[in-house]
This record gives structure tokens, sequence and C-alpha cells, in this order.
């Protein structure tokens, strides 16, 4: 028997198509009348519609997430928000907006309503990451966790195709990471192995039929899995060299999630093989770390950091930052094996 300690988080999770409707319903069951919905640039008509649709429930709009959450949008979003009288936010949006709700609720304990538009999964974590001047730092706190989670399959439909790659693979991350955690355990596991296969699945699917209202679906439904057993777990490599990439080199989330799955699994797979033969399976992979790559590339994803921006030049430096604090990971951590992680996936190369 294997030993574990589980700790479920509490969420409400409405799931289906047409639940946009619900927002209004939560905000009252929340007790608050005064909502204040977030969006990117990208998403303020959808924002403004939101507002308009829920009437007297909603005192404004704020449209300028950031990705990587700065801090600086952060008290612009806050300064907007105590000065309508806000009593709770309502994120419409991926994993910027997501990261912005949190933010505020850090620092007000406001409730959250969130509407994902993306396969992020941040929204079923405890996880917050924010940036400030050039650097991206994340905590574990349960007053980030959202109120309410309305998962709505309809506004995915219109999801762009790499978006919709390069997000689900950001999820698979979440699963795999779940899976060679230090805090793993059976039900994790089972979300996790459950939540790969709904997504890989999916995403091949949808990169043929974009609209196919099925896969949309399924993809959600692994994205909501994948976030749910990272947030109930800790995070390793992984996520830790992403949030270095991203918050000092400003490289795009998802993507760099992208390219380096990949490179992080081959580097702990020594030394989490019970894990990586879970992964492998719901990639229906003969390896894990090979599955996710040729599902990016022959998805057209990018597979390489220089595709992203990335300078070979600042490798040296992402290693040194990855190393500055420990955390938990299957393998030790070493500076010249993370810098050959780095060079490989500044390179694109296909693990061995």
């Amino acid at each position: 028997m294997q030993p574990f300690v589980y700790n479920a988080l509490p969420m409400r999770v409405i799931f289906g198509s047409g639940t946009l409707s619900q927002v209004g319903p939560e905000i009252q069951r929340l007790g608050c009348g005064k909502a204040l919905v977030l969006t990117t640039p990208a998403q303020a008509k959808e924002g403004e519609m939101l507002r308009a649709d829920l009437g007297s429930l909603a005192v404004g709009l704020y449209s300028n997430a950031t990705m990587h959450t700065p801090t600086d949008i952060t008290e612009e979003a806050l300064e907007l928000a105590q000065r309508l009288g806000a009593d709770c936010v309502v994120a419409l949006g991926g994993g910027s907006t997501i990261g912005l709700g949190k933010a505020i609720a850090l620092r007000t304990d406001l409730p959250q309503i969130v509407i994902p538009t993306s396969y992020a999964g941040s929204e079923a974590t405890t996880v917050i990451g924010q940036t400030e001047n050039g650097q991206k730092t994340t905590q574990k706190t349960p007053k980030v966790l959202p109120e309410a989670i309305i998962y709505d399959v309809d506004l995915t439909l219109t999801l762009p195709a790499q978006m919709t790659i390069t997000s689900g693979i950001n999820a698979i991350a979440h699963a795999v990471e779940a899976l060679y955690s230090a805090e793993a355990n059976p039900i994790t596991d089972m979300l996790a192995e459950q939540g790969i296969a709904r997504v890989a699945n999916a995403l091949k699917i949808l990169s043929k039929d974009p609209h196919n209202i099925e896969a949309r679906s399924d993809a959600l439904f692994g994205a909501w899995a994948c976030g749910s057993c990272l947030g109930a777990v800790g995070m390793a490599l992984h996520h830790k060299l992403c949030h270095t990439l991203g918050g000092t080199f400003n490289l795009p989330h998802a993507e760099t999630h992208t390219v380096v799955l990949p490179h992080t699994i081959a580097y702990n797979a020594p030394f989490s093989t019970v894990a990586m033969t879970k992964a492998a399976r719901s990639l229906s992979a003969g390896s894990a770390a090979q599955g996710v790559y040729d599902l990016a590339k022959n998805l057209g994803a990018p597979y390489s950091l220089k595709q992203l921006g990335m300078k070979e030049a600042d490798l040296e430096r992402a290693a040194d930052v990855a190393m500055k604090s420990p955390y938990p990971n299957p393998a030790p951590l070493d500076r010249e094996r993370l810098l050959s992680l780095l060079r490989d996936a500044y390179e694109g190369k296909r693990p061995a």
C-alpha cells in the first residue's frame, strides 16, 4: 500500500455549454453585487458584453491584464476596484487575466469568479506568480483560490489553433509535474493521467477540426483535471524554469511551457520511472519526453526557445536564476545539467 496525504481544495465548478449565463447567479450566491470584470486588451469586447449582461451586478471593466502578472498592472487594477467599490472580481480569459484576479484577491480577499477561455488551468490552483523588476516569483496560498469556476465550452470554440495547442500542452505540464511531485498520491495520479489523455487526444482532433465541440469539451475538462492535481501538490523543476524564462526574459507563457516540457521530463525521467511510465501511457507514446515533443512539433507548435526569441547568450543567466532557491525535484539540481537542458531546449533537439 502506498501511504499518502491528500489535501482536497474547496472549489465550486460549473461545467457545460452556455454556462456563462450563470455568472450573475454566482455573484449573488456569494452575497455580492458590485463585480469588477477583468480581461486582457484582446478580450475587452467580450468583457464589455459580459459587463452589460450583468447589468447592475457589475460596476466596471478593467481590460489591461498582462502576461506574467506585473505588479504595477495589479496596483492599477486594484485602484480601480477600490474607487468603484467592487466587492468581487470576475476574470474572463486565460492565464494573464486569471493571474490578475488572483493578485487582487491576495491583496484584498475579494471573492473571485473565473471564466477560463483557454486551457491554462491556473484557476484550479492556489499558486500565484507575479513579476516585479524583471523577476518572477511564485507563492502558494489558499487566499488566491477562486470561489467559483465557470467553464463554458462555447467560449473556447474560437480559440486560435496555435494557442489551443500551446495552452493544452501547458495544461499537460501541470499533470506531469503532479505525477512526480514529492506530494504525489493516488487521487492526483488518477486525475493527472486522465487529464493528460483527454487533452492530448483532443489536441490531435482540434488541429484538424477546431470547432469540434466534443474535443473542445474534452480539452477543457482535461485542463481542469490537470490544474486540479497540480493545485493539490507541489511544483518542481519544470515550473521553476518556465517562471524564470517568462519573468526574467519575458517569453510567452504557454509557448515556453510547450518548448521546455519535453526537456524537463527527460531530465527527471531516470529518477521518476513510475511517473514517466504513467505519463507515456496517457500520451500513447513509448517515451513521455518524446511523446510531448512529437505532439507539439507535429501539431505545428514552437519547439525551441530560439523560436520564441530567447538569446543564446542568456542561457547561462537562466541557469543561474533557476539554481538560486532550492525546491523539491526528483533529479538532483545541477547547474551544468540544467544548462545542457536549456541548450537542448534552445536548439529544439528531440530528447534522447
